[in-house]
């Protein structure tokens, strides 16, 4: 007889709107088919602890508490301890206490751990349990990166980050029957760093829900800026989102309107920092904040750009596009993990000046930019439907599906 799962996430994995949420709730989807599954998990805020009664139904329990470490106190705390400060963030312990009654109280026979600050709350003495360890992707490299491109005093801060979460990570890999991430290429790069082999450490990519993400769907449409439009979506308190549209803004966008006056840089998406919200004040530029149904903006837009500088794993803003249909333009770093064929499913810029270049070559030919939205969406139905990508998600916890508690998982989604 098959036991109970446990699911621990970093963030409540509801609602599914914001590339962490849209993996971790696709994930708890379908490991909810699988078997009796209980949850511990934090919130942001207030609005996220009033989602957990969402998730409740489909679930055997749910424990989730709204973090209240701040980052000062997380970062003493990581220079007293020694730990990185992704881990005393995150401390609880009332997931501590969650887990080790829920353990000891239920069958648990396969533990599914969502992103790498969760893995502390695994008790060492786990026996008896799969332990499935979802990195998603490399964050010892992403704090590396950070660290290369930061000046005093933040590029200390990242570089002491970068190793101190690396060893962590490379501790919790050794403790798990199985490491995955988002792309074969972070997979390659964690088996490389860990020694690990293919068995133990691989991709479980990201997919989309082609269904809602359809621009033949039923939602609200807006009214277009008069002239041609442009767009970014992401979260907008985001280092690399941000990073990505100042850029655009000072080194593309001009070029672009140099020579087509009337084209606008739209910035969709929650929570934009000062920076960001200042980027309105510049001729064809719009901030918007966050919006009721990102498909509205997506279904305006004639085309998506993805300049980002730095980015691991899979976009799921770049899917997200591709599934509506719509023209990408998409840096290098954007476009890396997605099996898509560049100059047929989207456009990748190799450098910043080509991204001025591309998109004014669409905007200038209206019937290659849409057989390209067509390709894409083509190649999302063909290859990054959720069933296909998370397929092996049985196996990895030792089971295949089971009866399915249908009623309960489409309430929720």
């Amino acid at each position: 007889m098959m036991g109970d799962i446990l699911f621990l996430a970093h963030r409540i994995p509801y609602p599914p709107n914001r590339g962490d949420k849209i993996r971790s709730f696709n994930i708890l989807k379908r490991l909810c088919q699988l078997g009796t599954v209980h949850v511990a998990t934090f919130a942001d805020d207030d609005e996220d602890l009033g989602h957990a009664d969402m998730l409740r139904p489909m679930l055997g329990s749910v424990h989730i508490e709204k973090r209240a470490v701040s980052k000062p106190v997380g970062a003493a705390k990581a220079i007293l301890s020694g730990k990185p400060i992704s881990l005393t963030l995150f401390d609880s312990a009332g997931i501590r206490k969650f887990v080790a009654n829920i353990t000891t109280q239920k069958p648990i026979d396969a533990v599914f751990v969502f992103s790498g600050q969760m893995a502390q709350f695994v008790p060492e003495d786990l026996t008896g349990s799969r332990f499935i360890m979802d990195f998603g992707d490399v964050d010892s490299a992403k704090f590396a990166s950070y660290a290369r491109s930061s000046s005093w005093p933040m590029r200390h801060v990242h570089a002491r980050e970068a190793v101190k979460l690396a060893a962590f990570e490379k501790a919790v890999a050794h403790r798990a029957d199985c490491s995955t991430f988002v792309t074969e290429a972070e997979a390659a790069l964690f088996r490389a760093e860990t020694g690990l082999d293919a068995e133990r450490v691989r991709a479980l990519e990201n997919g989309i829900d082609c269904r809602f993400f359809d621009p033949r769907a039923d939602f609200a449409r807006i009214e277009k800026p008069e002239g041609s439009l442009v767009i970014f979506t992401g979260q907008m308190d985001y280092r690399p989102n941000i990073e990505a549209v100042v850029s655009f803004a000072d080194d593309v966008l001009p070029v672009v309107r140099q020579q087509n006056p009337h084209v606008n840089f739209a910035i969709v998406g929650r929570n934009p920092t000062g920076e960001v919200q200042r980027l309105a004040s510049r001729e064809g530029v719009i901030v918007t904040g966050g919006v009721d149904d990102i498909r509205s903006w997506l279904a305006a837009a004639d085309i998506v750009a993805a300049p980002l500088r730095m980015a691991r794993g899979i976009q799921n803003k770049v899917l997200e596009a591709m599934a509506m249909a719509r023209p990408v333009v998409a840096s290098v770093p954007a476009y890396e993990g997605i099996d898509a064929e560049r100059g047929r499913h989207l456009m990748v810029a190799d450098t910043i000046a080509d991204e001025a270049h591309l998109i004014l070559e669409l905007l200038a030919n209206p019937a290659k930019a849409d057989m390209m939205g067509c390709a894409a969406r083509d190649r999302m139905l063909e290859r990054y439907v959720w069933d296909q990508t998370l397929a092996p998600l049985g196996r990895l916890i030792g089971r295949e599906p089971v009866e399915l508690r249908q009623k309960a998982l489409t309430e929720a989604s």
